[in-house]
């Protein structure tokens, strides 16, 4: 990696779409540069993907809340059913192994509280290896760099 690889990054983080000509003139490099670049950094998987950045109010979600869970056994068997479950529900947009008083942090996202409230009590509720829920709700977002 260097200063060229560090400018394809920072460039196509704030535009994927962008055309392999306009990314040259950005970063100073000739389009067949900076080809080959992106091509390695697609290669090395340091570039996992590209995907489109959706707008979550125009497709009716109003509710994101970050869900700790903890669970009865902190066995592998037990992290590994909890994931099992947990891995096709669409509410759950992230899912992450964490350290602390919890072993899962959650973020979920819902049209509404009403719906929340049925995901909580409807799925989580009835995952057998979950101990605890606690539940943070999202009342306002300064800064969100996935977008």
């Amino acid at each position: 990696m260097d200063r060229f690889d560090e400018r394809i990054l920072r460039e196509l983080k704030l535009n994927g779409r962008l055309s392999n000509v306009e990314l040259a003139e950005r970063i100073g490099l000739s389009a067949s540069a900076t080809l080959r670049r992106v091509q390695e950094l697609e290669r090395t998987d340091i570039i996992q993907g590209y995907r489109a950045v959706l707008n979550s109010k125009k497709l009716g979600i109003g509710f994101i809340a970050y869900v700790t869970i903890g669970l009865s056994s902190h066995s592998k068997k037990s992290q590994r059913g909890f994931e099992e479950q947990i891995m096709d529900v669409e509410q759950v947009s992230e899912c992450h192994n964490v350290t602390g008083a919890n072993e899962y942090l959650l973020r979920v996202e819902t049209a509404d509280l009403t719906a929340y409230k049925r995901f909580h009590s409807d799925v989580l509720g009835e995952i057998a290896q979950v101990n605890s829920i606690t539940t943070l709700v999202v009342m306002e977002t300064p800064k969100d760099e996935r977008t």
